[in-house]
């Protein structure tokens, strides 16, 4: 209500003045998101930024609006941020990736293809899924998602729901620090709680978007990890049967489009969107069929509430590995 008023109150001062369209909806956008900026030559330079990105969501959508694009974007709180900026800060956050180095799955994963599987299935309704959170401007996506799959399985195995700490995954993970703190995998996060025998809870440990020393604490510990299982590389039935039968499960996806970083609803489904280079992790929660757009995912993402649709995401499925959403993926055993 307080934005709404204060836009209808430039909204008058436009027309008494010559302030632009644009003007009135920049001030409403950084009322809306809390955006203040240090300088006024700062503040110049996001409006650029942000004049950029309107168009390109206002393109779209248009396109979206005559039924040619399956999904709408909107001005969320990346806005201001060049793709370049939000690549270094949210986009490429899976480190060392090497395809090569995919694993095998069990057999009972391998044979999922004859099953009778559910035409949908959403995690959050059965009491598996914690709140959705926000990594902030670190490279921390592979311990939220990491994070996310053992809550699920945890949940599974106890009946108790916890948010588990992704900063003891940041703080704690020689792999992090290996790859200068630019990245790591969901596997490794794996690994890194059996070595330690636990992960501590969210609120013993709580998040700080940032590095600091390792400040583990068995006597804390409210999770653990006996092992972790890969998916067959590339084969989305295997990650459907995985969803329905086992839980929320880890994947890598490519995020380099900047049409992920304003998705805000729909199916997305982008033809730019393939290859190999994956940079993002996010948990797969669910799958359904949209009656207009076709078969999706369901995929918690960790930007936050103001991303997407609060903060999930549908993504293609049954088309070709939409984005790299089968070419990683793994689950923890507890």
């Amino acid at each position: 209500m307080k934005v709404l008023l204060t836009l209808t109150a430039l909204v008058v001062v436009a027309g008494a003045a010559s302030v632009s369209l644009e003007d009135v909806e920049f001030h409403a956008w950084k009322l809306k998101f809390g955006k203040s900026y240090g300088s006024v030559e700062e503040e110049s330079r996001r409006k650029m930024i942000w004049l950029d990105n309107r168009k390109l969501v206002q393109e779209h959508n248009m396109l979206a609006d005559q039924g040619i694009k399956s999904y709408r974007l909107g001005l969320n709180h990346f806005a201001d941020m060049d793709n370049q900026e939000f690549q270094a800060g949210f986009g490429s956050c899976l480190g060392s990736f090497n395809m090569t180095k995919a694993h095998s799955a069990p057999a009972h994963i391998r044979q999922a293809g004859d099953a009778n599987l559910p035409n949908s299935v959403d995690w959050r309704n059965k009491g598996y899924v914690t709140q959705v959170k926000n990594q902030n401007p670190l490279n921390s996506c592979w311990a939220f998602s990491a994070a996310g799959a053992l809550e699920g399985q945890m949940f599974r195995k106890t009946g108790r729901l916890i948010s588990l700490s992704e900063q003891q995954l940041v703080d704690c993970s020689e792999d992090f620090r290996r790859n200068s703190y630019k990245g790591s995998l969901p596997d490794r996060a794996f690994k890194d709680v059996i070595d330690r025998r636990g992960l501590q809870a969210e609120n013993t440990y709580p998040y700080v978007a940032k590095v600091g020393l390792c400040r583990f604490n068995p006597w804390y510990v409210v999770a653990t990890c006996r092992g972790y299982r890969f998916l067959p590389r590339g084969d989305e039935r295997s990650l459907q049967y995985a969803v329905a039968v086992i839980g929320p499960i880890s994947v890598g996806v490519i995020a380099s489009e900047p049409s992920f970083r304003f998705y805000e609803s729909g199916v997305y489904n982008e033809p730019n969107c393939r290859g190999t280079e994956l940079n993002h992790a996010v948990l797969v929660v669910g799958y359904g069929t949209d009656r207009i757009n076709g078969d999706y995912w369901l995929l918690k993402n960790s930007y936050g509430v103001q991303w997407g649709e609060r903060g999930y995401y549908r993504i293609a499925r049954n088309k070709n590995n939409q984005c790299g959403i089968g070419l990683y993926a793994v689950y923890p055993e507890v």
